[in-house]
């Protein structure tokens, strides 16, 4: 498994002093957040702040927070949230995966921030990760509080579900699982009980994909298994997912500065590489050597890196 034999992940660093519990409202929805504070913070003064978006399946306890933690340390103000439907935030049906949503999520994110009085409502920064990241950039590019958007290991899971993770599942198989969906669907509109899929493999063995190995490692075992990220996905929000293009007319209306953080190993860097020349604003993609797609969310060597590249970028542009 990729990343989880380089070196120890990460542990949780102690927020009791630096990290506040927060709730702010998504058009009815109560939102669970957890601000980080910079060291020596003082209300008294005014930050750049940054919104830090959780992977798919995810939750603010696990890499989301663990960035924002280390962005904190540099400085900003951050604020790492469960995504609607998910974790501590509120939203029905649970489970759901919901694109639309989920970019609402973190305008609404946003919203809350720029009413801090220590917070400048014009040095706001966005963080995605995973399937975050394709939120950030599709919420950075139709909203202009957003002055800049950093991503690690980039995806927009629009087109990791109806591509497959290394963007070759052919069009059939793709119209079949829709069908699917489509019946699951009609089975429930007169009661059926909802079906339940993972996000990542309950189990793994040779064949499975290394980047899904690991995704296993993380979710799933001790590493960073967290009581609120529990696996579960509503079959039917794979047509939401479907119908999601994260990048679509990027080329026109991203015009804020773009940081994309990615593996080398990674199986899903074709994204970022095929992201890259679409992006006519200022734009980089930062290549972390050996590091696979999940390794870059708590291996430290690999988090070290990435910080070090996001760091010196949201300073230049917040």
């Amino acid at each position: 498994m990729r990343g989880a034999a380089v070196s120890r992940p990460l542990s949780w660093p102690d927020q009791r002093r630096t990290s506040q519990n927060v709730t702010f409202t998504n058009a009815g929805v109560t939102m669970a957040g957890n601000l980080h504070l910079p060291d020596g913070f003082s209300e008294d003064r005014s930050y750049p702040a940054i919104v830090s978006v959780h992977p798919g399946g995810g939750v603010k306890e696990q890499t989301a927070g663990l960035y924002a933690e280390k962005l904190a340390r540099e400085g900003f103000v951050t604020l790492a949230f469960d995504a609607s439907h998910q974790g501590e935030s509120g939203g029905q049906p649970r489970h759901l995966e919901d694109p639309a949503s989920r970019v609402e999520d973190v305008r609404a994110a946003v919203d809350y921030l720029s009413t801090l009085s220590y917070v400048d409502a014009g040095r706001i920064g966005v963080l995605g990760i995973c399937a975050g990241a394709g939120y950030a950039v599709n919420a950075t590019m139709t909203d202009r509080r957003i002055k800049a958007v950093g991503t690690i290991s980039p995806i927009d899971i629009g087109a990791a579900y109806r591509l497959g993770w290394d963007g070759t599942e052919p069009v059939a198989r793709q119209l079949a699982t829709l069908d699917a969906v489509a019946q699951q669907r009609a089975a429930e509109a007169p009661g059926a009980d909802a079906v339940i899929v993972p996000y990542v493999p309950e189990t793994v063995d040779e064949t499975t994909v290394p980047d899904m190995a690991e995704a296993h490692d993380y979710y799933r075992t001790p590493r960073a298994k967290h009581p609120r990220s529990d696996n579960r996905m509503l079959f039917t929000s794979i047509a939401n997912v479907y119908a999601f293009d994260a990048f679509h007319q990027v080329e026109t209306l991203l015009t804020q500065p773009l940081l994309m953080v990615a593996g080398s190993k990674a199986g899903s860097l074709w994204q970022a590489e095929q992201l890259l020349p679409r992006v006519n604003s200022p734009k980089e993609l930062a290549i972390v050597d050996g590091a696979g797609h999940v390794s870059l969310y708590d291996i430290p060597e690999y988090v070290d890196q990435a910080t070090a590249h996001l760091s010196p970028f949201f300073t230049k542009y917040l």
